[in-house]
């Protein structure tokens, strides 16, 4: 039976011109690992970072609105370990509740973009 298998992306809006902050927090701050854009796309702008067999795609949009409702949500290894980084490097943390067994932590990327982190699961 036809299905959908798996999610090859999920895009992120900011506003236009903001390439470089975007790389520098979700490359540097946040540690993802920037793949190349296909030639084609390169004349919009964005940054494209490959997580896992998923990616997340970064992409201007005029009339930017930051989405505090809509996220990506990352799986996070040695979860407390990695929030103590993010807040040495000056990100806001917020822990949120709890969902099957697996502590969840809130943050905002420099244009005010909801992202969450998920604890691993312990195998």
């Amino acid at each position: 039976m036809p299905r959908i298998a798996d999610i090859d992306h999920v895009q992120v809006a900011i506003p236009p011109g903001a390439d470089e902050a975007a790389r520098a927090f979700y490359g540097g701050v946040l540690g993802l690992r920037e793949v190349p854009k296909p030639a084609p796309l390169n004349a919009s702008g964005g940054v494209w970072f490959q997580l896992g067999s998923s990616q997340l795609h970064i992409g201007a949009e005029q009339g930017f609105a930051p989405n505090k409702k809509a996220h990506p949500a990352f799986v996070v290894e040695e979860f407390e370990a990695y929030c103590a980084l993010l807040r040495d490097r000056g990100v806001a943390v917020r822990e949120e509740v709890q969902v099957y067994g697996r502590r969840r932590a809130g943050i905002e990327d420099p244009f005010g973009n909801r992202v969450e982190l998920i604890e691993a699961a312990q195998s």
